[in-house]
């Protein structure tokens, strides 16, 4: 409309509706928070999904909220309140029937009393005796039907949803004789699944038949084992969580309600359900209680929520090899916890899918891992992080200015000359012999045309990280610092350094070499035992791989060797305090690492007094250098010596 004025500005009505729901690479860096302060990587990206981003709508909210429900339906009532009514419904028909007889003066009548007066006090065989007896009072004969007619609906319509809705399993026969055949035909049909027959027509025919006794409108046959297995071990749960007693009871009571037909059928469907679901809870009995009596569908459904959110809190749980949130079924967190809470789990969802999409996680056997791209992401911060309590100044340049081939290119050229095998400058040869004989095509070249690239040869190293994966890093709290500090040198040499080559190794009572995720994913070894030995002797096979680049080997490490590899059969053999043979293996590797000429620098965590000898030993034997750093620093401390051992080369 003409004269309408529209004012545009920031939105101030809450969060931004278009916003995205999380920040993929704020989730990526709150777990890389967690690894370099130490944490275990699997369990830092389990724990991103368990809290939720931001810290809510995680998984351990939503179990939480499982489990409060789950100790309501816990409280919901008395599961034998079958029984309860059926007493109460048998009780009303002998006072009914008694007050007839006591107005008749016949012997009959005084029969009939006796009969009463020796009823046995078990509901289920007293209805059971009186299914023969001839009622005088009508009013008793109902309330005695009642039984029958009222548990008999109770099963068949926990077991058959579609009775509330078509017919009602009565006193008549004929609708007897109609649930009979319906469930013969279902036994039939799941007869021929469990024979891994084709039962595609048989479905589509018991459907069109018997389609009314199932509202959900099952798709196929294995849809409506399903619904009806779930029903059946709710059923069984129920009699399960009975005592013997009431067990007992309920199952005469359903044997005389139900007629030997309908009980046959129902049975035998049962072990059809059982033998086709065998993964169902069916031997599991609840303790529920409550003072409010159940009937049989109010028990067996209140058996089967505390069921679904069993099963709703082992998918939330995510523990089994290979989880992933795809195992939550959203329709069921819907149906228990509500909307919202299902919402939360597309979320997370979508979370963990973007993760995997952009390249940040990727999935193994063990399940969720950071990928190489979110560990460059993190040694990055490891990095910025050591370069932060770095004093201003140069940083390690180490440039050697040497013509040669093997080298980076400069920016500058010069003419080539006899022997040279730097790479040619194309655009500066074309152009000087442009000059020298004009511009015709084709353009003429000369011997004096050609120019070289200039490049820089920068000096080489091979660097072996030694670091110590013993228990005691993590209990005194070295074990983020050393992570940090391994990142950091590794993210530093890739980028600034490729042409150096790096290899972590991690020593406990063994050593063996890791990779930077191996690294970021590995756990303190528990056993017992520092095997400096075996770690200096993969240092020295990684230095022999790389025999034209500058040997160096760092060591972190807070305790003294209590290891070395037995020679006979390569066994780590570990004593307190360290053995002499122990110190003897560990000190011939540091000679054959100084012999090869290996720079051998110690950086010592802790105060133990016999680390520091041992430590300052090594140090002056191999004409090494030793650090004591707190943990803190320790990351400083590695990567200022090494740049400041390239700057020197």
């Amino acid at each position: 409309m003409a004269g309408n004025r529209f004012r545009y500005g920031q939105w101030r009505g809450g969060p931004d509706p278009l916003a995205p729901p999380y920040d993929v690479r704020e989730a990526v860096d709150a777990v890389g928070a967690e690894v370099l302060a130490g944490g275990s990587l699997r369990e830092s990206l389990r724990d991103l999904l368990r809290r939720g981003p931001n810290g809510r709508g995680g998984l351990d909210e939503l179990a939480a909220r499982a489990r409060r429900l789950r100790r309501e339906a816990l409280r919901r009532g008395d599961l034998d309140g079958a029984v309860t009514r059926a007493r109460a419904l048998l009780d009303q028909a002998l006072a009914a029937e008694r007050d007839e007889l006591r107005g008749r003066d016949d012997d009959g009548a005084r029969f009939a009393e006796a009969v009463l007066d020796n009823l046995p006090r078990s509901t289920a065989k007293a209805v059971q005796e009186l299914s023969g007896y001839d009622w005088a009072s009508e009013e008793a004969r109902r309330s005695y039907q009642q039984i029958l007619d009222g548990l008999r609906d109770d099963v068949l319509g926990q077991r058959f949803a579609g009775l509330r809705d078509a017919v009602r399993a009565s006193a008549d026969p004929a609708a007897q004789q109609r649930m009979a055949e319906m469930m013969h035909d279902l036994n039939d049909l799941l007869a021929r699944h469990a024979r891994s027959e084709d039962t595609t027509d048989a479905f589509a025919e018991f459907m069109r038949r018997h389609g009314e006794f199932f509202p959900e409108q099952p798709k196929d046959v294995d849809e409506l084992v399903d619904v009806l297995a779930r029903r059946a071990a709710a059923g069984e749960r129920l009699m399960r969580s009975l005592s013997d007693r009431q067990r007992e009871e309920l199952a005469g009571l359903m044997r005389q309600s139900l007629g030997d037909r309908l009980a046959g059928e129902l049975s035998t469907l049962d072990e059809h359900l059982r033998a086709l679901r065998p993964d169902l809870r069916w031997g599991r009995g609840e303790r529920v209680r409550g003072e409010q009596p159940l009937g049989y569908g109010e028990a067996t459904g209140a058996l089967d929520e505390i069921a679904e959110l069993d099963d709703l809190l082992d998918q939330l749980d995510q523990e089994h090899a290979g989880a992933t949130l795809d195992d939550v079924d959203v329709d069921a967190v819907a149906r228990t916890l509500g909307r919202d809470a299902a919402d939360d789990v597309r979320r997370l969802r979508e979370l963990e899918r973007e993760l995997r999409r952009q390249g940040w996680v990727s999935r193994d056997a063990d399940g969720l891992t950071l990928s190489p791209k979110a560990l460059r992401r993190l040694g990055g911060t490891a990095l910025r992080r050591v370069f932060a309590d770095l004093t201003a100044g140069p940083r390690g340049q180490h440039d050697l200015r040497s013509a040669g081939a093997a080298g980076e290119v400069s920016g500058a050229s010069r003419p080539w000359e006899y022997g040279d095998e730097q790479p040619l400058d194309v655009v500066r040869t074309l152009t000087r012999a442009v000059r020298r004989a004009g511009p015709r095509v084709p353009v003429q070249l000369a011997v004096e045309d050609f120019e070289v690239l200039e490049t820089e040869r920068r000096a080489s190293a091979a660097v072996a990280l030694c670091v110590d994966l013993s228990y005691s890093m993590i209990s005194q709290g070295r074990w983020g610092p050393m992570k940090q500090t391994a990142l950091a040198l590794s993210h530093l040499m890739a980028t600034r350094f490729p042409q150096d080559a790096l290899q972590i190794v991690g020593f406990g009572r063994q050593a063996m070499p890791l990779t930077q995720q191996e690294l970021a994913g590995i756990d303190p070894d528990l056993e017992q035992g520092t095997n400096l030995q075996h770690a200096l002797r993969l240092a020295g096979r990684h230095l022999r791989r790389h025999p034209d680049a500058e040997p160096v080997v760092l060591v972190v490490t807070d305790g003294e060797p209590t290891a070395h590899l037995d020679p006979d059969d390569g066994e780590a053999l570990f004593h307190w305090p360290p053995l002499p043979e122990t110190i003897e293996a560990t000190i011939r590797e540091v000679d054959r690492l100084s012999r090869y000429g290996a720079t051998l620098n110690l950086f010592m965590l802790g105060d133990d007094p016999g680390l520091r000898r041992f430590v300052d030993a090594v140090a002056r034997r191999s004409k090494g250098r030793m650090f004591t750093p707190d943990p803190d620093d320790l990351g400083e401390y590695v990567v200022s010596d090494y740049l400041r051992s390239r700057q020197s080369r």
